[in-house]
């Protein structure tokens, strides 16, 4: 008996519109910086937190890719250029304060997770019992 392995799913990305009065309500951090939180498109799992500036926020818009600033190598990086694990965003919202980025994206590849995990949060404080509320012995 033969079996067929399903095909890999493929990722189409597709630029996002904004206006300029969208980029305008954006506000950074005295380093230029706005925090990006990405979260799968699919099931809501946060997969990462990274830095993004104007530039790299532009980017992310016009290619439908994430794009990033590195702030310990100084430089633009685009999620999964090198490891495969590419992002393709889906929607881009910010918060109400306009000092936060939510970035619904198709995650490619194993994960987002430099470490190879598919989420940058696979650990709890405590253990799994306090994470469910459990009261210590």
């Amino acid at each position: 008996m033969t079996t067929s392995a399903t095909p890999p799913t493929t990722f189409i990305a597709t630029p996002v519109r904004y206006s300029p009065e969208e980029l305008d309500a954006v506000t950074y951090t005295p380093d230029g910086l706005v925090a990006a939180i990405i979260q799968d498109a699919s099931d809501g799992t946060v997969l990462m937190l990274a830095w993004m500036n104007a530039e790299s926020l532009v980017k992310t818009l016009e290619t439908g890719r994430t794009w990033f600033w590195s702030r310990s190598r100084q430089e633009y990086w685009c999620k999964g250029e090198t490891s495969g694990d590419r992002q393709y965003v889906r929607r881009i919202s910010y918060d109400c304060d306009g000092d936060a980025l939510l970035v619904a994206v198709d995650q490619e590849g194993a994960g987002a997770c430099h470490t190879g995990n598919r989420s940058c949060f696979y650990r709890d404080f405590g253990g799994p019992s306090d994470a469910l509320g459990a009261s210590p012995s």
